[in-house]
């Protein structure tokens, strides 16, 4: 299966339980791999025929932004289902960071994967 990245997006949002956490924007570091099969987009060399990273992008974007979950956990499960909803994504990896959440830890997140049969 072949992959498509998305590496290192940078999100602002709501996310967290403490109650300082849900006063203001955090950033939010999304990295997503979409494996898809890229030989008809090989073949035609036509857009139309491949997974559009730049509208993906946009998307888990603009819900990271706007969803205000509690845990990274949620918004990583969100985002695997909005990957997923694109015909052409069969399975996708998903990790969800919170830089600077933990005191002398650069990140902490969750990384995830899910497959369209799940």
């Amino acid at each position: 299966m072949d992959k498509i990245i998305i590496k290192n997006l940078l999100a602002r949002g709501i996310i967290g339980v403490n109650d300082w956490e849900r006063r203001r924007a955090q950033n939010i570091l999304i990295n997503v791999t979409l494996f898809t099969d890229t030989r008809r987009a090989w073949q035609t060399d036509d857009i139309n025929d491949c997974v559009d990273y730049s509208k993906m992008a946009r998307k888990l974007f603009t819900h990271a932004e706007s969803v205000n979950r509690l845990t990274v956990e949620a918004l990583a499960n969100d985002l695997a289902s909005l990957c997923l909803e694109e015909p052409a994504v069969q399975n996708v990896t998903v990790r969800v960071e919170k830089p600077g959440a933990v005191r002398f830890a650069e990140s902490v997140g969750v990384e995830i994967e899910r497959s369209r049969d799940d």
